[in-house]
Formats: structure tokens, sequence, C-alpha cells
């Protein structure tokens, strides 16, 4: 070819791989082994920008590590349950599974042209029966082994489309898809119990070494470890049963300051109250309505309801504390009730201001006597603070010293129980929806829950279902939902609630071990394919993905499908950051953003001629019109061109933004190394130079002191092996793309000989061949070498090429910069003094007389001091 063809290069690589199965993994005990996965896709049915970087990054490793003898596991696989395909069923009257599926051949043939090192032979999605009949069993095993429960719960209910939402499908106060109104209520739901492992889940985060810090410190603030006292306020007249409410709290050290009680509206108290108060009642049902995140109820007005009880305070009988229903307070921490101390948290100043309730400071700044107006003081635990009224007696601590000092106080006079409570709850799996994993039980009204057999698995989804009417159709379908008992046989009913999508995608790595096994994981396999040595996705799953797949690990150990190494599944993460685009917008009359396409842009107007407002790196959202189709990139550009692109501008925890110039720049610098290949060929096929040795003949046949250019073209490229080595390891990709861009300019620049050039040409193959696979070949081809470039062992460097033989030393005139000199490293101090006193700036500046001491550094710096 006369110029570099991405559309005929790319493509008959790709083919090459696939013929010779270079990327099929096989357990292969005589080798170590490599897994390395990212966070597989849900099908949308498009690849974006972030795809591509995800998915580079993870092929970057994979083929690194094949180069360094490693056995890899590099598979791929689709996260394909969910409410999106069920909405697409309702909105264009097909059905989810074809939908999903043609999402999914769509997705797949937009991600091969990238050249990705993935096993397809091991390619599975969530909804295959094959995959879900195993979850099934899982969750048999799990039930068995007493991981499971069944238990009633407060949940998130849409009243239109009938199903348990999770809190971040609540958007202020209503269902993300129905928009109707949200309410709390208490339904029986199957959990499971991850809340037993809470402390071991903690714990074992100090060993996940390789795991960035704040993705640990999430979870770690997500289990929400604390030690707290739990006590009883006794209510000045018994109501509706309740001669006390058990409060527990993290401040005891603070009870002196309690000015209020508050409840859930879901408090056994506040049910029983509303009984027979219309207004109370009708409070909890709008409190039952709220988005209850964490980040909602933070921003959420505080609201409360005077229940006109009091209990005593237990610090002085003489006090009493009025009882109010809070829209704050939730049933499922703690205990639903609290005792509140404006003075030392905001939310209950909030309230206490709102409803006129005393504020009383119990401590104050050690340097400071002022008192709290509107914003509560709430210094660090470990800051010492100076105490006015302390329960314990303490006068001048940190509030964990005092905190402990409370507790030790209370139990010693029976006022409390010292305890340590989880913020982790369980996890509840029923979601009220058809697309999604059949839990596999069956009701019988003789036997109670019973679980279906395994033979029995997969409890298939009927496809003959419709979506015309709100809620699951599987609670109208008989002939699915109706069974025989596998206990005593007799008419029962299926559970017709399926499992929440996360647990699809918390044991999916398992299965990639061997994914058409007859059970969850055939022992062998996942014995030496797990752990997972190298997990990359993105920061928004640090949380409950993670979480919920570090359970489920230690379920499929206690159940026998992963050996006891894979308790904690994924050795090293690492979290990428997104790519993003600029946005285009104008305003229309009131104000409000219209977003416009990159070519409707020219020089910062539109063909009318107004001006365009440009925000840089922004997310890509088709909404805001700054998404970049990775297709239309590959089809201008090729794959290798969005690929070093993705790789190349920005370390890759943090954001890369696309830009049309940056990705023509990556297009323009493939393009030279090509040309520069090209012209070695040519040099070849003339005749020019011994260039028929393998590499290593070839490394081995060159020897410093040959002549002075090759010399100076050796040690730049084992400097250049050594730096992208390093960069590659260590997920600095775009360091090791900034070498490779030093390393071309000294290639192109070099007067070596044509063998020298030959050999460090390969060998620049090598080193782009994790980034840019295709046009690695092609190089390859073009000089000779041997097979394919993915199978040549990664080149080493070495360590006495990496050494200079000479080091450029500063000169300093009575401590001022004069100049410097370039001598052997192994000089002698005398030698070098003697060629730095020689040298004209010294020479000037002595104008024929002698110094009066002269300090040699050797390596470093002359000083001549005159």
């Amino acid at each position: 070819m006369s110029r570099y063809s991405a559309a005929d290069i790319e493509p008959k690589w790709q083919a090459a791989w696939d013929k010779l199965g270079v990327f099929t993994a096989k357990r292969d005990e005589s080798r170590p082994k490599y897994y390395v996965l990212e966070m597989f896709p849900y099908p949308s049915g498009r690849i974006h920008m972030g795809h591509v970087r995800n998915y580079t990054m993870g092929d970057v490793v994979a083929r690194y590590k094949m180069s360094t003898g490693h056995n890899v596991l590099h598979p791929m696989g689709w996260d394909a349950f969910g409410m999106p395909a069920e909405n697409a069923a309702m909105a264009i009257g097909g059905h989810p599974k074809d939908w999903t599926y043609n999402n999914i051949a769509d997705m797949r043939a937009q991600m091969k042209p990238l050249g990705l090192s993935i096993d397809w032979s091991r390619e599975f999605a969530t909804c295959d029966p094959e995959y879900y009949g195993q979850q099934q069993a899982l969750f048999l095993d799990m039930l068995d082994a007493g991981l499971v429960t069944r238990k009633n719960a407060v949940v998130n209910w849409d009243p239109v489309d009938m199903t348990v939402l999770a809190n971040e499908q609540v958007i202020d106060g209503k269902g993300w898809r129905s928009g109707a109104d949200v309410e709390r209520r208490e339904l029986t739901q199957w959990f499971f119990k991850i809340s037993d492992m809470a402390e071991e889940l903690l714990e074992a985060l100090d060993g996940l070494d390789n795991w960035p810090a704040k993705v640990r410190l999430m979870q770690e603030n997500w289990i929400g470890k604390s030690r707290g006292l739990e006590m009883e306020f006794t209510l000045s007249a018994p109501a509706h049963g309740h001669d006390t409410l058990k409060i527990y709290t993290t401040r005891p050290d603070t009870l002196a300051g309690a000015s209020f009680m508050a409840i859930s509206p879901d408090h056994p108290l506040s049910k029983a109250l509303e009984s027979d108060n219309a207004d109370l009642a009708a409070f909890n049902a709008d409190c039952r309505r709220m988005d209850t995140t964490e980040a909602a109820m933070e921003k959420a007005e505080k609201r409360g309801f005077d229940t006109g009880l009091t209990v005593r305070h237990p610090l002085d009988d003489s006090r009493t504390l009025p009882i109010w229903v809070a829209n704050f307070v939730l049933m499922d921490y703690g205990t639903g009730a609290i005792f509140g101390c404006p003075a030392h948290d905001q939310r209950d100043l909030d309230f206490a201001r709102k409803y006129d309730l005393p504020v009383i400071d119990t401590f104050v700044a050690m340097d400071s006597d002022a008192r709290v107006e509107n914003t509560a003081f709430t210094p660090p635990k470990t800051e010492k603070v100076r105490w006015i009224d302390q329960p314990a007696g303490v006068t001048e601590a940190t509030g964990q010293e005092a905190i402990d000092a409370t507790i030790d106080w209370a139990e010693a006079r029976g006022l409390g129980q010292g305890k340590t409570q989880f913020r982790l709850r369980d996890w509840g799996l029923s979601r009220q929806r058809y697309w999604g994993c059949p839990i596999p039980v069956v009701h019988c009204a003789d036997c109670g829950v019973v679980p279906e057999k395994k033979e029995n698995l997969p409890v298939q989804l009927p496809d003959d279902v419709t979506f015309y009417i709100p809620g699951n159709p599987l609670d109208r379908h008989p002939t699915w939902r109706d069974c025989a008992c596998p206990s005593c046989g007799k008419p029962a009913k299926r559970e017709t609630d399926t499992m929440d999508t996360f647990v699809d995608s918390s044991w999916y790595f398992a299965r990639f071990t061997s994914p058409h096994a007859a059970t969850p994981t055939e022992k062998a396999d996942a014995e030496y394919w797990m752990n997972v040595d190298q997990y990359i996705g993105g920061i928004e799953h640090a949380i409950l993905h993670l979480l919920y797949s570090r359970f489920f690990a230690r379920a499929m150990n206690v159940t026998g499908h992963l050996p006891a190494k894979s308790r904690e599944p994924f050795d090293a993460l690492f979290t990428q950051g997104m790519v993003t685009h600029e946005i285009y917008q104008t305003r229309d009359a009131k104000g409000r953003p219209v977003y416009h396409l990159p070519e409707d842009v020219s020089d910062g107007k539109l063909a009318d001629g107004t001006e365009v407002e440009i925000i840089p790196s922004a997310k890509m959202s088709k909404s805001k019109k700054n998404v970049v189709d990775p297709v239309s990139i590959i089809s201008a550009y090729g794959a290798d061109t969005a690929r070093w692109f993705v790789l190349s501008d920005s370390p890759p925890e943090r954001d890369v933004e696309w830009t049309a110039a940056g990705a023509e720049a990556a297009h323009k610098f493939l393009t030279r190394v090509w040309r520069m290949a090209r012209e070695l060929a040519d040099q070849r096929d003339a005749g020019v130079g011994d260039l028929d040795k393998s590499l290593q003949d070839l490394m081995d046949s060159m020897q410093l002191g040959m002549n002075p250019l090759d010399d100076e073209l050796m040690r730049a490229t084992h400097k250049a092996i050594d730096d992208v080595t390093k960069g590659v390891e260590s997920f600095g990709f775009n360091a090791a793309i900034a070498r490779i861009y030093t390393y071309v300019n000294a290639l192109s620049k070099s007067q070596a000989s044509a063998r020298m050039k030959w050999t460090s040409m390969r060998i620049l193959a090598q080193l782009m061949s994790p980034m840019t696979p295709h046009l690695a070949e092609e190089m390859w081809a073009l000089l000779g070498g041997e097979g394919l470039v993915v199978e040549t062992p990664w080149p080493t460097p070495d360590d006495n090429m990496l050494r200079d033989n000479t080091v450029t030393m500063p000169i300093q005139i009575n401590g001022k910069r004069r100049g410097e000199i370039s001598v052997p490293v192994d000089m002698s101090k005398e030698d070098v003094e003697k060629q730095a006193l020689a040298s004209d700036p010294v020479q000037k500046a002595l104008a024929g007389g002698t110094p009066r001491k002269v300090i040699v550094v050797p390596g470093r710096i002359v000083n001549v001091v005159i």
C-alpha cells in the first residue's frame, strides 16, 4: 500500500487472530494465569466512547500480560435484565427478550472492530436461561446455607407500576418511570443476609491494597460501623401499650443537650397513634411518599408532628421531652427513634428552630465561649473540646473520649447498654417485574414456601406476556404461575417476584471461569482462574456492585462454588474517568438552554450568526448533543486511532476530553509511524543490510562500541522499553504513550545503521502492540517479524544500556551557574576538576589566575571559588 489504510489493515489482522484462536483461553496449569475483566455493559444498543476507553484499558493489560508469558482470560458478557427492556417493550409494543438480544447483536458488531483481545467463546448474557438457571441454583444453595431469608420490610412502592423501587429509583418522591407518588409500604420480601457479614466485609477492606483508597472509604462508610448507646426513655404516661421509647445514639455524650424525641412515621408508636388521629395519619402518609435517599433527605425540609406525648429526661427526672414524629427519622437504622440535640446536629437544629424547641449547648471550642445560633457545632470526634454539661463528668476531652466515657457511665448505672451497629442492611432482592431472574420457590397452602427442585431448573420466564396493563405480567400468567408443589405435588403457585438485577452482576466474574458448566462453577476452573487479577470499571459502581460482589464471593465459598482464596474476588481494582466533550448551547426566549450539534457551529456561531456558548469537558449525553459516536470515528480513522487517543490524552483515572483535533493528531502520528516502517521495509526489499535475522538475533548482535550513532539509538531503545513497560504496569498508559512519542522522534532523526534502525523499529512495534494492535501487526509483518507480534515475548531492557556512559555536570563560579561539562560517569574527581578548569567559562573568569578552591561533587556539580 502507498498509504496507511486502517479500513484494509484492521480487519485483516482481526481475521488472523480469530483464525488462530489467539485469545481463546484454556486452563493450563503449567503457565501462570492472568484474569483481566472490565465491568460488563448493559445492552442499550449503542457503544459509546466510555466503552471504548474502558475496554481498551483492559485490552492493553491483557495483551501486555500475554506477551509476558501469562495465560490470559479476558471475557465479555452482557448485564441484560432490567427495567429499560420492559420500558422499551411498553413503548414500541415488542418483547424485552427480542429488544435485548437485538441490542446485544448490534453492540457486539460495534465492539468487534476495536480489535479487543476478548475470548468471545465465553460470552453470555445474564438473561440466558443457562445463566440464570445457575443463578437460581446458587439461590437455593444460599437458602439452604441460611444466607437467604423472607421477612416483612418497609419498601418504596410505586402504585402505578405496582413494583418495589430502590431508593435510587425514587426521584423527588416519585417513581422514576411512572412519575407517580411513591408510597412506603410494608411487604413480605426476600433478602440476602449480607448484614451477617458486615464485620468481615469491613475488616477485609484493609487487605485490599490494590484498590483505590476512595473506593475503600466509600465502602467503609456504606457499611457504617458505629459504637453507640442503646437506652430507653420512660414515657410520662403509657400510650397504646408503650411504656418506654428505646433509642440508639452514636453521640450519647450529648445527652445533656437533648430537647426533644423524634420517631419515624413507621415506628410502632406512630402507627398506633395514627389509628385514632386523622391528622397524624395524613402526615405519616405524606412522609411515606418521600424520597428516602440520603441526598434527598439531607435537602428535604425538616417536618414534624407533635404527638402530645412526653418522656422523662434520664439525667433529670423533673424534666420532660416532647415526642415528635419527624420525616427525617427512618425505621431501617437503629430503633426508628432518636433524641434530638440541636446544638450539635444540623438536622436537629433546623427542626428545633422551625418548631421553637430549646437549643442546649453541651460543649464549646477550647478557645471560645461562642454558643450555637443557626449552625450546629459539630467538630470531628477526634478534636478536643471544653464540656459545659456532660453526663460522665468530662470537662476537657475529644468527642470520642466523651462517647466512650458516657457509655461506661450509663452501663455502670443500668441506664443503657453499649452496642455496635452497622448502617448496612440486608439486601432486599425481590422485584415485582417480569424481565429478571425468577426466584425459584413455590407457595403451597399445605407446605408453605417450598424451594424448587434443582432438576426443574431453570424456572424459565414465559415468552407469551404483554405489558399493556401495569404491574408484573407474571402475576396474571396462570399457566406459568400455577404449578405443582415440589414437596407434596398439590396445586401451588410460583413466586412471581424476580431478582434484583444487582444479583446478576454479583457473580458473573465467577461464571466466566466455566461459562458452560452444568453447575454455577467448575471447581478446577475456579481454582485456576480466580481471582480476577485486574478489575476495571466506573466509580459509580464503587459501593453497591462491588459490595454485593464481595458478599456473593463469600456466599459462593460457603456453598462450595468458589475456593476460600476468592472470598475477596478482585485482587486489583481500577476506576477510570469518563470521556467528555464540549457542549454547544444557546438560550431560548425564557433563558432555557438549547443544545446544538458540533457540526452546526462554525467559529463560535450558528449559521444565522447567533453566538454559541461553549461549555468544555462535559459528560457525553444524547440530550445535550455532545455524544461522539465511536462507530463513525472507527470508520473515519480506524480503531487504533480511537484507542490511541483515549489512552494518550490524560491519566486513565481522570476524565479525557474528546476533540476532533486530538483524534486527527493521533491519526497523523500513527500514519507517520507506518510510513517509517514502510520506508525501512523498502530498504530491505532493495537489499540494504542483513535484516533477515530474528529480532532476538538482531538484539544479541547489537553491542555498544560498534559505532557512536548505533550506541545512541541502542540506549534510547532500551530506555524506551524500560519506560513503556513501567507505564503499562502502573496503569500510566498516557505516560507510556508520551515515551513512545519521544522514542519515535529519536528514531526518525537517528543516523544509525539500517540494521540498528530495523531492530529498533521492530521493538517499537512490540511497544505499541497493546495500544494499537493492528498497526503493530502490520509493522511487524513489514519488518519480517516471525509469527504475530501479539504472540511475541515482550522485550526486556538491558540494565547496562540504561546507564548513561556520560553525565552532564553544571559548573558554578562563586555560587552562580556559568556553564556545564559532559564527562564519563566513572571519571576521577581530579580529571573532572582539570576539565572544568579548562572550560571556557572558568578560563574567562580566572583571567590567567588560579582559583581559591574547587569542589567536585561526583556526578552532580563542580563549584569553583575565585
